[in-house]
């Protein structure tokens, strides 16, 4: 256990700077046109081909699957022959009925109540989160995602759920849940992983659990911040050896992304970040979509391109329209639809139209 923590610390310690990319592939000079889906939509090659073929005429040039590792090697196979993008779309630190990780309580996240994700789920039964400062569990994350690289022909390992347990919801959801988050409560701070709080009093000489205000504390926060980012650049360093890019789904911007979830993509070491733009679960406006792009745009310095994701359910199609031009105006290199199953004709009648340079 002392050398487990030595190690993960002065991992975390450091990466608070990115190290950088030396196997990234060549740069795409076209505008994505993507969705997310899961597995759910095609069963037998006849249909999935059938499914490609719609998605590839209504100019889908990207589809992030969420699948099994042969299921996904299958279509990323048939997806060839119709000019559609596979990428690997994996659940990362939330890992609801992983029958690999139950074996394994100590890997799971801890809250500031000292609850453990592997009996208490906040806010919904899915949310069972493992520790980024489990070594167990980040050797096991780390593995899964190789598993996906080693798919012939697949453009990138997606990740998804990589951060912690949303201290602050969005002001839409609140109600949802009947709650009115107007400070941090414990039951859903989470990073206070006994290994966590062990390698932080060694560096700072105290323990977070002690703190009336842990939130007042920036070392605090930095800490988990550097425990995520050091499981994705170790991520990516093993995507990258194998040729495939490393792509992930985030929160708006990075400035809400620390706050409410504690994640700092823009120091992350990707090929693509996907900030999902659901301007409505934060009661915004769609001029907002321009101004979360423009903000993960100029934190990242270039170093990786934005894909701007946009929630179908919340826009008619000529909002849609205004949307992507938001996006596109903000600086986002393209778009990605959730869910593709409320995308109406009418909507695909959006993407095909849209110029793809």
């Amino acid at each position: 256990m002392k050398n487990n923590l030595l190690l993960i610390t002065f991992s975390i310690s450091l990466l608070s700077c990115f190290t950088p990319q030396e196997d990234k592939q060549p740069e795409v000079n076209s505008f994505m046109v993507a969705a997310w889906t899961g597995d759910g939509i095609a069963e037998t090659e006849a249909e999935w081909r059938e499914e490609l073929a719609s998605f590839s005429e209504q100019g889908l040039s990207d589809l992030f699957l969420s699948a099994g590792i042969e299921e996904t090697a299958q279509v990323v196979k048939w997806a060839q022959d119709y000019s559609i993008n596979i990428h690997a779309w994996v659940w990362t630190l939330n890992r609801p009925g992983d029958t690999t990780a139950v074996k394994h309580p100590e890997w799971y996240a801890v809250n500031r109540n000292g609850d453990n994700s592997y009996e208490y789920r906040a806010y919904v039964d899915y949310y069972q989160w493992l520790s980024p400062f489990s070594p167990g569990a980040r050797d096991y994350i780390t593995s899964t995602m190789v598993s996906y690289a080693n798919i012939p022909g697949l453009s990138s390992v997606h990740l998804d759920y990589v951060r912690y347990v949303d201290v602050i919801l969005g002001a839409d959801l609140q109600p949802k849940y009947d709650l009115v988050q107007n400070r941090q409560f414990p039951e859903y701070d989470y990073g206070y992983h006994p290994i966590a709080r062990e390698g932080f009093k060694e560096i700072f000489g105290e323990d977070p659990m002690d703190f009336e205000h842990p939130e007042l504390s920036t070392e605090w926060l930095q800490y988990r911040l550097n425990a995520v980012t050091s499981l994705v650049n170790e991520i990516a360093q093993e995507v990258h050896a194998r040729g495939k890019q490393l792509s992930a789904a985030v929160f708006p911007f990075p400035v809400m992304s620390r706050q409410m979830v504690r994640q700092d993509w823009a120091s992350w070491n990707l090929d693509i970040a996907l900030p999902m733009l659901y301007h409505n679960f934060y009661r915004q406006n769609l001029e907002w979509i321009k101004f979360s792009a423009e903000q993960g745009v100029r934190e990242s310095y270039g170093r990786f391109d934005v894909v701007a994701g946009l929630f179908i359910p919340a826009l008619s199609p000529e909002e849609l329209q205004t949307a992507v031009e938001k996006a596109r105006s903000g600086g986002a290199k393209g778009i990605s639809v959730f869910d593709i199953g409320a995308m109406t004709p009418d909507h695909w009648e959006v993407l095909k139209s849209l110029p793809k340079q």
